[in-house]
């Protein structure tokens, strides 16, 4: 059997390692993480898909255990601002589209909907309550949404069937100290030195890692959470990284922390503001805004984009702290090797427009679990960990390239070379499928990579990307249920938003003791 498990790295990826693994295993499994103090972290705002309750579920862990220790709030859509045109905003929110007579309500929107008004507006709740600045949850703790709260219990993204309505904020490095407690608790030995020497056995497997401190570190899995630097995977196992860089542009970010004027003025969502060589991110924490400038340097250089990122935040003086961050945007070739398992920065990477990093950690965590290898180390078990790890991977690629070709302006040559990069052949022809009428879930990307048919579409129609037409089959049904249904879903909105606190009102009750 596999009784030893080694991480190499911190931070988020590591921890939350180690954790799972630990509620995954008790102690049949001997867990140890070894990270370095003098090894930076990326130590930004992070947003989440409503999938990460999966993993706090595994764990055992109430929302009320964890996010007030670490700055959390919530993240019911993310909002893009000037992507079809300056002035122009819509959500792409955690929020299925309602049927009528089979057909979404984008597609009678087409056919029925207020063309002056922006289709997310009405097609969606979760938009008004952005708009509105609300909680998705009652003072007294109970959800908006009927029927979805509730413990998911030692579940899995594979077991998603109920799109829940929001995932969290919250800073990083808070998370990963709260996961690190919750760790040591559960037996996971913590090693604080530097890993100087990795050595390999005869057939190339890790035999063990050295420490600085003269400790020799054996293990019969290794997993490397050493983020953009890749030491296990792909310094000591040779694993090639395979560059996006020719379909995604955006390869560094400076980001920074900021106050909020009224720090009650909280929103409930991530904004992504499309800017002249890429866009900014703005994350709403409990206390404050972590914010930050995502770019490509083939068309703003580092000085240029802080620049960028002060004026922005009205740090006319220069005075706030500001991280630099060169991002490896792509994936291993294959992130499990011989007894290496990457996971996290260290396995793949696609800029965080989507808000993906802490989804491709849980992803890969849930996969090396379900995947565990014994004595015998199963190849196939391998084959398919690395299978599923690219697939999801080369999913989302597709998605986020959908974003920059899919966007509507075309004001400099950032924006104009959006157009014209090259993109994934999959993604071309499911774009040329969307001309005509609107895309179902035959025509969107075929495996499981956290989005599903109702963010294809809600992005090609905010992003300026309207069909030509509603399919023609409407034209020859009674648009009544589909009247009655954007009714109701006005209705619902208005009722929710009078009853629902303000995100702040909500979030400062479960913040204090």
């Amino acid at each position: 059997m596999i009784r030893k498990v080694a991480i190499v790295g911190g931070g988020t990826a590591g921890w939350m390692t180690a954790s799972y693994l630990k509620a995954a295993f008790a102690d049949r499994l001997d867990v140890t993480l070894v990270e370095s103090e003098a090894v930076g972290r990326i130590g930004v705002g992070e947003a989440t898909f409503s999938t990460v309750r999966h993993f706090f579920d595994y764990l055992g862990l109430d929302e009320a255990d964890w996010l007030p220790k670490c700055e959390g709030g919530y993240k019911l859509a993310i909002r893009f601002e000037n992507w079809a045109k300056q002035g122009h905003h819509f959500y792409h929110p955690f929020e299925r589209l309602r049927k009528a007579d089979g057909f979404s309500l984008a597609e009678w929107w087409l056919a029925l909907g207020d063309h002056s008004q922006p289709f997310d507006r009405q097609c969606f709740v979760t938009s008004a309550l952005c708009e509105a600045k609300r909680s998705p949850r009652m003072l007294d703790g109970s959800l908006f949404a009927t029927g979805l709260d509730g413990s998911l219990g030692r579940s899995s993204l594979a077991e998603q069937r109920a799109q829940f309505p929001y995932a969290y904020h919250f800073d990083a490095d808070k998370v990963a100290a709260f996961l690190a407690a919750y760790s040591k608790e559960r037996g996971v030995r913590h090693i604080v030195d530097d890993v100087v020497h990795s050595a390999l056995d005869d057939r190339g497997w890790i035999s063990h890692v050295q420490t600085r401190g003269g400790l020799r570190l054996d293990a019969d899995l290794f997993i490397d959470c050493t983020g953009f630097r890749g030491a296990l995977i792909n310094k000591l196992m040779g694993e090639p990284f395979e560059s996006f860089q020719d379909v995604l542009p955006n390869n560094r970010a400076v980001a920074t922390r900021v106050s909020r004027p009224e720090i009650t003025d909280m929103n409930p969502y991530t904004t992504a503001t499309a800017m002249d060589a890429g866009w900014m991110w703005r994350i709403p924490l409990f206390h404050r805004d972590g914010v930050g400038y995502v770019y490509s340097d083939e068309f703003a250089s580092p000085e240029e984009a802080e620049r960028t990122l002060r004026t922005q935040v009205g740090d006319l003086r220069g005075e706030l702290d500001v991280n630099h961050i060169a991002m490896r945007v792509g994936r291993c070739r294959d992130s499990w090797v011989k007894n290496c398992v990457a996971i996290g920065l260290s396995s793949a990477f696609v800029e965080p427009l989507e808000s993906t990093g802490i989804f491709f950690i849980q992803h890969g965590i849930e996969q090396l679990v379900k995947h565990f290898p014994d004595e015998r180390w199963d190849p196939e078990l391998t084959r398919n960990y690395n299978t599923r790890i690219a697939q999801a991977v080369d999913g989302v690629k597709e998605f986020l390239v959908l974003h920059y070709r899919g966007a509507a302006r075309s004001d400099n040559d950032y924006w104009r070379a959006a157009k014209t990069r090259k993109a994934p052949d999959g993604l071309v022809e499911r774009m040329e499928q969307a001309l005509p009428h609107l895309i179902d879930e035959e025509a969107t990307y075929p495996y499981y990579h956290g989005f599903e048919p109702y963010s294809w579409n809600t992005m090609l129609l905010g992003l300026g990307n309207q069909p030509a037409r509603a399919r023609p089959a409407l034209a020859h049904m009674d648009p009544a249920r589909a009247r009655a249904e954007f009714d109701l879903l006005r209705a619902e909105a208005n009722a929710v938003i009078e009853k629902l606190p303000s995100c702040y009102e909500y979030l400062e009750r479960i913040h204090t003791p």
